[in-house]
């Protein structure tokens, strides 16, 4: 008999990826989409926000505050300004409450469409000349609803990159939430930078609204990048176990401490950003220097920081939140007085290298790790509201009234001397506030609080990315 055929062996399956090796991919592709959310996000709200600041330096006064003394009507306009600065910390509390409660995701749709839907009026917004006294009203009424939007939304967009991040570069992922601020500025002042090369009287009839109308186009592409994120790991287990805070202010506010401290930390870091920035431009130009030489160290300094923001972020995964906050800290009360005497030098020259100085590098290093260090004061089930508050406290210390108290103390004095004294004072304020933070630059966000801040949630596995 003939031998029966040998079966020859049939080919082996191609190997799968493991479920394991899987799911960290997507995860890891899920944490880019995040931070690219996270910055896109912030960069157009940063966007509206300080078009808003550039423009109110320029005209605001003339054309909604006429009538009055041009340092008056300076200081009525940053007024405006400050009003978005008060509404902010209320954004914090009202979105951060819905996002601790109902998810973070939602919440950062609704604010960068309100914020967008803000700045598209103010371009469509009638000046004093046409409806008189309800000019600067609805112009403050608009600059509140920027200031409930963006309250909302640096909170919800950093702990949704440091939530989908892992323990090792949490600082890293988090910068590029914190890059939009720059990145935003950078495309604000390039806008205007082009629209005050119009003649003087054609900008302050029409071109000055071109900024505020573009920012519809800004708001698009994030709302599609945006729409593309999933929830919070850490929120979406807390939700699954229905371990919401039923009212996260109240459980914040029970100790105040990590919010105080919160607040405190980051007072530095925006009191140097809104008078190198905002103030800067009111206070330059009144001392001789053209617009478009003002804003283009502004264009220089935003794109200085984007360099620095994520060197000293990383740099605070290494040794730590505290040393490079205090570090930027110092280096920006040191930098206060030869900074503003570089201002006073009347070179356009040595105005970039000041702004560089102050701004792109010293504030920058302040700011960076910032996104990281207050997240991690907070648990996840109140890590929006408490963050947010303590963000948002800081913007409106540091930020929202120095350039009204520097423009009156400046028209007092004569001099710049306040403003350096006011650099200082926030540096100063920020210095010491480090010394009684504690470094949680190594620890699990689930360890990062204690219970009473919502560290009880339980534990999801993070990204080691």
């Amino acid at each position: 008999m003939p031998p029966s055929p040998v079966a020859s062996p049939s080919p082996s399956p191609s190997p799968s990826p493991s479920p394991s090796k899987s799911t960290t991919a997507e995860r890891t592709r899920q944490l880019r989409v995040v931070a690219a959310s996270g910055l896109l996000g912030t960069a157009v709200e940063f966007y509206d926000f300080l078009v808003y600041g550039t423009v109110a330096a320029l005209v605001f006064g003339e054309l909604f505050f006429p009538g009055a003394d041009p340092a008056v009507g300076t200081v009525a306009a940053f007024g405006t300004f400050a009003a978005g600065y008060v509404a902010r910390p209320l954004g914090g509390i009202l979105f951060g409450h819905f996002g601790d409660r109902l998810g973070r995701k939602s919440m950062l749709l609704l604010t960068m469409g309100l914020m967008g839907g803000a700045s598209f009026l103010v371009g469509l917004l009638p000046t004093y000349d046409t409806i008189g006294v309800w000019a600067p009203v609805l112009l403050i009424t608009l600059r509140v609803v920027q200031g409930l939007a963006i309250g909302g939304e640096w909170g919800g967009a950093t702990l949704m990159v440091v939530e989908h991040a892992g323990e090792r570069r949490r600082g890293l992922w988090s910068s590029f939430t914190q890059m939009g601020a720059p990145l935003g500025s950078l495309l604000s002042t390039a806008v205007v930078a082009l629209v005050v090369t119009l003649p003087k009287d054609e900008f302050a009839a029409w071109g000055w609204r071109v900024p505020f109308l573009l920012s519809v186009v800004l708001l698009g592409v994030g709302l599609f990048v945006r729409l593309k994120v999933v929830e919070s790991p850490l929120f979406a287990e807390v939700k699954k176990d229905r371990a919401e805070s039923r009212l996260p202010i109240l459980d914040v506010l029970r100790r105040p401490r990590p919010v105080l401290l919160a607040c405190c930390v980051g007072i530095g870091a925006f009191t140097a950003q809104s008078l190198l920035t905002s103030y800067l431009i009111a206070y330059a130009t009144g001392i001789g220097y053209a617009r478009p030489q003002v804003l283009t160290a502004l264009t220089v300094s935003a794109a200085v920081a984007l360099v620095v923001l994520p060197c000293a972020s990383a740099l605070s995964d290494r040794v730590g939140r505290r040393p490079v906050v205090l570090a930027g800290a110092l280096a920006s009360a040191a930098l206060a007085f030869p900074v503003l005497a570089l201002v006073d030098s009347g070179s356009p020259g040595l105005l970039i290298l000041a702004v560089v100085l102050g701004h792109g590098i010293a504030q920058s290093t302040m700011y960076g790790p910032l996104g990281a260090l207050l997240t991690e004061m907070f648990g996840t089930r109140v890590r929006y509201t408490g963050a947010s508050l303590g963000y948002q406290g800081a913007t409106l210390i540091g930020a929202g009234f120095s350039p009204m108290i520097a423009g009156s103390l400046v028209a007092g004095s004569g001099n710049s001397t306040p403003v350096s004294l006011l650099l200082c004072g926030g540096a100063a304020v920020t210095a010491v506030t480090v010394l009684f933070v504690r470094e949680t630059s190594r620890t699990s966000l689930s360890d990062t609080a204690d219970p009473a801040e919502g560290s009880d949630a339980p534990h999801t596995q993070e990204i080691s990315a």
